[in-house]
């Protein structure tokens, strides 16, 4: 109760405002004296010697892991409509951390499906001048890469609707992988003409193999320190801060992304100095058999865990409903 009253009023709590709030049939000094047992076991501290108490990190901890094992996705509190998303998994992501920055006032976040996830769906050749050829890439995750390539002599359209046809022959269906590529490209079996066709092709698509770096997207940064306010606008500047660099960034996300349940990182736990004074709430999403990203919210170590926790797992939920959808097509 302690952590709920601290949450809403970012006020010290006290004993006659517990017994006050609660209703509690027993006395100030009696929970006075609670209170400071609880501070003996480090869950709480007050800031001043007359002061009342606050949580800890510890206080925060014992408190979240009371909310995770409820197991209802209380999938009430998030409205998550993914039909804008047209089986687009981007678009289905880059709508979930809207939606949840806007509803919780915190930092949304959102991992893509790595690359050697998702197979090759369809690759398109076509000829746009007679030197020119773009090469079209779209996945089964609904992902489309496009190059422009350029060729030093007039192109055969014949050798572009054989790269059609041979490409999907040989990726459609596929996890596109350095393998699978070289394989493809490489064949001894190819003419001449053939292969050096190709080889101005490969950029086109090793670019998309490029992209299998984990991509993140972010919500409610422009908005998160209009709604943070006195000592925690240091920490969600420093938040800000450390997503900036990606590589920060994804390794806040991969570090939880094999747990199997919704989670939550509570300042230290963060293994970083700059988020002492941050929490990261999340929940991983995916297919039955395997996960495909995660969803998570970070903001100060005082917010609302219940609502933060509710959020994301409703919002795994549905983006685990989406993408299968998405895959099984």
């Amino acid at each position: 109760m302690v952590v709920e009253e601290y949450v809403t009023s970012g006020q010290p709590v006290g004993s006659r405002h517990l017994v006050e709030r609660s209703g509690l049939s027993v006395s100030s000094s009696t929970v006075r004296y609670e209170l400071a047992e609880l501070e003996e076991r480090g869950l709480l501290t007050h800031p001043h010697t007359s002061a009342g108490r606050i949580p800890t990190d510890g206080g925060y901890r014992y408190y979240v892991d009371s909310l995770l094992s409820e197991r209802s996705p209380q999938s009430e509190l998030l409205a998550l409509d993914l039909s804008v998303a047209q089986n687009e998994v981007e678009e289905a992501l880059e709508a979930t951390t809207e939606i949840l920055a806007g509803m919780t006032h915190l930092l949304a976040l959102a991992s893509a499906p790595a690359l050697e996830t998702t197979a090759v769906r369809h690759v398109e050749v076509l000829l746009l001048q007679p030197r020119v050829v773009l090469v079209v890439l779209i996945t089964s995750a609904g992902e489309v890469s496009k190059r422009v390539c350029a060729f030093e002599a007039p192109v055969d359209s014949g050798l572009v609707s054989w790269a059609r046809e041979y490409l999907n022959e040989r990726l459609e269906g596929r996890t596109l992988g350095p393998r699978l590529l070289r394989q493809a490209l490489d064949d001894p079996a190819l003419s001449a003409s053939e292969r050096d066709f190709l080889a101005v092709l490969r950029p086109a698509l090793e670019e998309q193999l490029g992209r299998g770096d984990e991509r993140v997207f972010v919500g409610g940064a422009a908005t998160l320190l209009d709604t943070t306010h006195g000592s925690e606008l240091d920490a969600c500047r420093s938040l800000l801060s450390v997503l900036e660099r990606r590589a920060a960034t994804l390794e806040l996300l991969r570090a939880s992304i094999e747990e199997r349940r919704p989670y939550v990182r509570v300042g230290g736990e963060l293994d970083n100095p700059a988020l002492s004074r941050v929490s990261l709430v999340g929940a991983r999403y995916g297919l039955a058999h395997r996960t495909l990203g995660t969803v998570s919210l970070l903001g100060p170590i005082r917010m609302d865990y219940e609502k933060a926790i509710g959020a994301v797992r409703a919002a795994a939920l549905e983006l685990s409903r989406f993408v299968e959808e998405v895959y099984e097509e």
